[in-house]
């Protein structure tokens, strides 16, 4: 652990009097309420759009990089706009994917210790910067009509199980989720089957929240499929 480390733990310990914790969270929740009212102003223009997730860290020269522009540009082909967390690697690839298919191109920005500026091929009216992953989260999932996730750590299965718990809970409709590379992914599905259903700690009918796919097309037919089924497609 680091010395900034260090002084944040310090700092949170610190002993703190009536007001000043009064006083910081008042200023916060309008910090809060600004990021909101941005967002929604902003996105509840952008018309149908997918949400892709993925590794920040993530190298041009990788394939799931080269994935995820192939599966944005043939997403924007099919009139669907692009959101993704602003940042390098996956995200860019999206981005650019978007950029190259003539589509909407969002980038919903986060400021983080190794990844923190936002990709060159965002729409230059689509782009929001956060300080707060919570409102973020909210935007990823309130402006999305699918999500499509690629390989990517903490971060990536932390908005993957966010919309995958939204979804079973029935707080928001039942939108299609694609897990990109099966290989990537076989482990945590595995662990998903084994304990949390042999312990039934989800039911069997969780496991068609979400879909599997290798190549962009299938990920495009996925989320086709879905809505020809409920005969609406996207108006742009």
């Amino acid at each position: 652990m680091d010395k900034n480390e260090e002084d944040k733990i310090r700092e949170a310990l610190a002993p703190k009097d009536w007001h000043q914790i009064k006083t910081a969270d008042s200023w916060q929740i309008f910090k809060i309420m600004s990021e909101f009212v941005d967002g929604f102003e902003k996105l509840g223009k952008i018309g149908p759009c997918v949400s892709i997730f993925g590794s920040a860290r993530t190298k041009p020269e990788h394939p799931s990089y080269q994935l995820a522009e192939e599966i944005a540009f043939k997403l924007t082909k099919e009139g669907y706009g692009v959101i993704t967390g602003g940042g390098p690697g996956i995200m860019e690839a999206a981005n650019k994917g978007a950029r190259r298919g003539t589509g909407k191109s969002v980038g919903l920005n986060i400021e983080l210790p190794f990844e923190q500026m936002a990709n060159p091929y965002i729409d230059s009216d689509k782009l929001l910067n956060f300080d707060y992953f919570f409102v973020r989260k909210v935007m990823f999932v309130k402006y999305a009509q699918g999500f499509v996730v690629l390989p990517g750590g903490f971060g990536t299965l932390d908005e993957f199980f966010e919309a995958l718990t939204l979804i079973q809970t029935h707080k928001i409709a039942s939108f299609p989720i694609v897990l990109v590379d099966k290989n990537y992914w076989k482990g945590l599905i595995e662990w998903v089957k084994t304990t949390l259903l042999s312990e039934k700690n989800i039911n069997a009918d969780d496991l068609n929240l979400f879909i599997l796919a290798d190549t962009a097309e299938e990920v495009v037919k996925a989320i086709s499929d879905f809505y020809s089924k409920f005969m609406l497609k996207p108006n742009f």
